[in-house]
């Protein structure tokens, strides 16, 4: 019994060690020190860890060179792995902390591709298109002569003609359900368009999911 007993109490210290040890925090350590386990954090596709170890930095050190290249480097590994609001996040730290009159179109031009790589439905993300559409166009006014225009008037065609196809499946909708009212709105913004009456190819979607996105 005093066997089992002492054997119980045994493992219970060494689970415990071994919670402890699991759980240590890195602490006091030089900023080339974080960035070498970030990186690495990364490198084993631990992003949660990245953004743990992140956070170790960013207090220790508040404005090392080092930081402000981990903050581009930790919103295009979000952006990669489709997290924007992380993207979007760390984004903003960088601007809060690094941004100057020689970067902040490059920031604010990484925050409108984020949104842009996150819209990936045809028949979803309104709000997220319309507040992007707004954005590009704050941006173009701020910085006319920015290197990133032709990239962002792309991006600002495609929402526009993801808009344009969204009013078209709307205004389908409200025609077939007999909303006359509702459906003349609609066709009045279609025939307002620059896309209309030209030849468009529809965005398909894989009959599995035609099911639930279609009107």
């Amino acid at each position: 019994m005093k066997k089992h007993i002492f054997l119980a109490f045994c493992i219970g210290i060494f689970l415990a060690a071994c919670s402890a040890k699991d759980s240590e925090e890195l602490y006091n350590l030089n900023a080339t020190q974080w960035y070498k386990q970030i990186i690495k954090d990364l490198q084993n596709k631990d992003l949660e860890k990245a953004d743990t170890h992140y956070g170790g930095m960013a207090s220790e050190h508040v404005a090392d060179p080092l930081l402000e290249t981990i903050l581009i480097i930790l919103a295009q590994a979000h952006m990669d792995e489709e997290e924007y609001e992380l993207a979007e996040f760390y984004l903003d730290e960088y601007n809060k902390k690094f941004g100057n009159s020689r970067n902040v179109d490059y920031i604010r031009y990484l925050k409108i591709k984020a949104k842009f790589d996150a819209f990936a439905l045809p028949n979803r993300n309104q709000a997220l298109m319309l507040k992007s559409q707004k954005e590009i166009d704050s941006f173009l006014q701020d910085y006319p002569h920015t290197q990133y225009e032709p990239l962002v008037q792309t991006m600002l065609t495609k929402f526009n003609l993801a808009v344009f196809y969204l009013d078209d499946t709307i205004s389908d909708l409200y025609q077939r359900i007999g909303k006359e009212e509702s459906y003349k709105i609609y066709q009045k913004r279609l025939e307002e368009s620059e896309f209309f009456d030209k030849s468009i190819i529809e965005p398909e979607l894989p009959w599995y999911r035609s099911i639930f996105e279609k009107f």
